[in-house]
């Protein structure tokens, strides 16, 4: 896994660029804090963080194939291709020599022989510049599901790139301008596809490519979910389930580091587990070791509410028992949580201001510790998506709503939930007129029901469920993707997420959402495919969300910077706060504006940290 950057100008001469190409490459020390390196061609500048997973001394980047003296390809590269060892073999066969074992260079030779088309062959996370020096040629790819992040900004002769906008803010010519249309995008949370906020940036959308030449750029989706009619019986959907899983975890077990999985002790973390452990096991390399999160007395005091039932603790102590992991709680508290130089480290790992608080800071914190003992995580992220395991899912009113489910569930929408709920209850009215955030929440939704690929002749309750899943599976994965792969990459952990893989996804997509609810509950396949390796505790235990922090003392401290906020003159988002809403919300004591003043404080935090220009 790695940070990636790059500069192509074809009216220009790069290799007098080196001062700034290491500029932007260093922004992405956090990602690859093994080594780096850099390369220069006449129009083509690549440099490269790396975080050694595979073949440690052979994968050093870029990396480049030569030929009779002359350079073919190079590439910077992040990811893991886990079917490389095949794909190797293959090509090894039709006459290509290797000289490392690495999957980057399985990548190169996998495209000198079946050019673009060799994504289809591909099985894994990853985000890589190709550059052609015969035809001056550069070709960036994305992974299906988006699981590695990689954005771009065109230039009058080329491109500038990178695995997050802050490399490419590095670079002299790009100012941190954010207009109307990129702060309603931050604020809607709906999480357009290619959109990036930065005012001329774009994020490659999952399963496209972008090819770059003289005469200019041009993107062609090379992956996207299709709509096919599923054949199989329950008994069989089941089993095929469970052969997938037991593949995917397979392929992601593979590391030349320490290796761990990530548990809350739900169903889809204890999944992973349990498959991880019996993996290693029967290669002789376990026990699996197993990290949580969790708070100081949040089981003790634990109070359940609309989306938590149970607390995780004692779930994932009982699943790692039954497995004999390597178990550790990793214990946070709220001054933790709450330091300046922690949520500064997680704004400039996001570049953005999400809101999400001690949300991102928690699971930081979380990667942080656990980076002290492994290299490699394995995640449960994204069963919810495939499976249809959040609540919202099974909420009538919810699924019914005329706008992405999220929004009606969690109060998000205008419409939907009391005033100190909402997110952006605290910003200045006149801006949120200008911004019409329910207006451009309404226009990503209709854009995003156009692309759903349906049946013929689906109709009611399958055709809108069909809709809901592809929603979640183009829309609300990636705020969790993103969250993961930033928080894991700034302390450079690798988070895998063995549900994300696309043989899964395209499967479960197409299966009725009749059966996969035939037992009347959430993620019902998952839970039969699965049942023989988790303890019926675990196997039973309803949906709950990533946990958050239910101390009093963490509102109390937000309370206490907003109002140090509204009291600074030099303070940048003053104009765009309701100034009484904002008084009237760090005075009063509870939960209420907690999500809010997150937003509000995230702001004011990324207008000072970036120099971000509103352009309103």
């Amino acid at each position: 896994m790695c940070g990636i950057t790059g500069w192509i100008a074809y009216d220009r001469d790069l290799t007098a660029e080196r001062a700034t190409l290491d500029a932007m490459t260093q922004t992405m020390a956090c990602r690859g804090p093994d080594t780096g390196g850099v390369w220069l061609d006449t129009h083509a500048a690549f440099g490269h963080r790396r975080l050694a997973v595979i073949d440690i001394e052979g994968g050093k980047q870029p990396m480049s194939v030569e030929q009779d003296g002359r350079t073919l390809l190079v590439t910077t590269y992040s990811g893991e291709i886990y079917n490389y060892r095949e794909l190797r073999a293959e090509l090894t066969s039709r006459g290509h020599t290797f000289r490392t074992s690495s999957d980057t260079e399985v990548a190169l030779h996998a495209y000198l022989e079946w050019g673009e088309s060799f994504t289809e062959r591909l099985n894994g996370m990853y985000a890589f510049a190709l550059w052609d020096p015969r035809e001056e040629q550069l070709l960036l790819v994305r992974d299906r599901m988006g699981i590695k992040p990689l954005y771009y900004y065109p230039t009058a002769d080329g491109v500038l790139f990178g695995s997050e906008p802050k490399a490419i803010l590095a670079h002299p010519e790009v100012r941190p301008v954010v207009d109307a249309e990129g702060l309603a995008e931050l604020l809607a949370f709906t999480k357009t596809p290619g959109h990036a906020v930065y005012k001329g940036m774009h994020e490659l959308r999952p399963g496209h490519m972008v090819r770059v030449r003289r005469e200019g750029l041009t993107v062609k989706r090379y992956w996207a979910l299709e709509a096919r009619e599923h054949t199989d019986d329950l008994d069989t959907t089941v089993s095929t389930v469970r052969g997938l899983l037991d593949d995917i975890v397979a392929r992601q077990l593979i590391a030349d580091v320490p290796l761990c999985t990530l548990l809350s002790g739900g169903l889809d973390s204890s999944v992973i587990t349990a498959l991880a452990a019996r993996g290693l096991a029967e290669s002789g390399n376990g026990p699996v070791r197993s990290f949580s999160v969790d708070f100081i007395g949040y089981t003790e005091n634990f109070k359940a509410d609309d989306l938590r039932g149970t607390p995780d603790g004692p779930y994932a102590h009982a699943l790692a028992e039954h497995v004999r992991s390597d178990h550790s709680d990793i214990v946070l508290d709220t001054t933790t949580l709450m330091d300046r130089a922690h949520r500064r480290a997680v704004l400039g790992a996001r570049d953005l201001p999400y809101g999400l608080g001690e949300g991102d800071t928690s699971l930081y914190l979380l990667f942080k510790a656990i980076r002290e003992q492994s290299t490699v995580a394995l995640s449960g992220e994204s069963a919810d998506e495939v499976f249809g395991g959040y609540r919202w899912f099974h909420d009538a009113e919810a699924v019914k709503s005329d706008t992405f489910p999220w929004l009606t569930a969690l109060g998000i929408n205008s419409f939907a939930g009391a005033r100190a709920g909402r997110r952006e209850s605290l910003l200045a009215q006149g801006l949120l007129d200008k911004l019409d955030l329910d207006g451009y929440r309404e226009a990503r939704y209709r854009e995003a029901l156009a692309e759903v690929p349906y049946l013929d002749g689906q109709s009611g309750h399958e055709r809108r469920m069909r809709e809901v899943s592809y929603l979640h599976l183009t829309r609300f994965v990636q705020f969790l993707l993103d969250r993961k792969d930033r928080m894991s990459m700034a302390v450079g952990l690798e988070v895998r997420v063995p549900f994300c893989d696309h043989r899964l996804v395209e499967y479960v997509f197409n299966t009725p959402w009749a059966m996969k609810t035939f037992d009347g509950r959430e993620k019902s396949l998952l839970r039969a495919a699965t049942v023989d390796i988790l303890p019926e505790s675990v196997s039973q235990r309803v949906k709950s969300p990533y946990p958050s922090t239910q101390d009093p003392r963490y509102t109390e401290a937000l309370r206490a910077e907003m109002k140090q906020t509204l009291g600074d003159t030099d303070s940048p988002v003053r104009p765009l706060v309701d100034t009484a809403a904002a008084v009237e919300a760090a005075d009063t004591p509870g939960e209420g504006f907690r999500s809010s003043m997150e937003v509000v404080l995230g702001l004011d935090a990324w207008l000072r940290q970036y120099g971000a220009e509103l352009q309103l």
